[in-house]
């Protein structure tokens, strides 16, 4: 039995639900903190950054696992449902932060800034990508779309991946290196699947 063998012996071994207890611990962190004036003197702008960003990082995850069974043959496909969902619930709470906290729901402020700011609606547009990939991340989906148009249809997360990084890149206004890092990343990662995906039509 090979090393690879093992590992992903033992990876089957572990079950994916302590993932949803385990994940959503450190924003519970960070609304503590929040909540207890630790997060400086704008602790509502630090919350949207940490659970946006934190979002883009298990994005980045799932897409960066089937790269890695392709070259080295460990399989985590078994985590990447849940891993997904909890970039959702990442998501979800900074885009609730933005809503709620930062624009205490006036809807009219909401629908301006969404027109009027492109990293807002490239943002948005993310989001709602996100959206149908969480509702139909469950058994009863796959059955009733089937596998073939259930894969099809979470293809969205590519686009979810290309809003998230751009989002982020247009946010800052300058141009530090931690979201070029993760345009980076994203746009690698998305290249591979087009290369991967061309070279199979040949």
């Amino acid at each position: 039995m090979t090393a690879v063998q093992r590992v992903n012996g033992i990876i089957r071994r572990v079950p994916g639900w302590p993932i949803y207890l385990l994940f959503p611990l450190p924003g519970i962190w960070l609304f503590w903190r929040a909540l207890n004036n630790q997060l400086g003197a704008n602790p509502i702008e630090v919350l949207e950054h940490e659970y946006g960003e934190l979002g883009l990082q298990l994005i980045i995850v799932t897409l960066l696992i089937t790269p890695l069974r392709r070259w080295t043959h460990i399989n985590l496909l078994s985590f990447r449902r849940a891993i997904g969902v909890m970039a959702f619930v990442y998501v979800l709470a900074h885009v609730l932060t933005w809503l709620l906290l930062d624009h205490q729901l006036d809807l009219q402020a909401i629908w301006t800034e969404i027109v009027k700011r492109p990293y807002i609606t490239i943002g948005m547009v993310g989001f709602l990508a996100l959206l149908p990939l969480a509702l139909t991340s469950n058994n009863l989906s796959v059955r009733k779309l089937g596998p073939l148009r259930w894969r099809k249809l979470h293809r969205l997360a590519y686009l979810a991946a290309f809003a998230g990084a751009a989002h982020y890149l247009l946010l800052v206004k300058a141009w530090p290196i931690e979201p070029i890092i993760y345009a980076a990343v994203v746009a690698a990662l998305l290249g591979m699947r087009l290369y991967w995906k061309m070279s199979s039509q040949r």
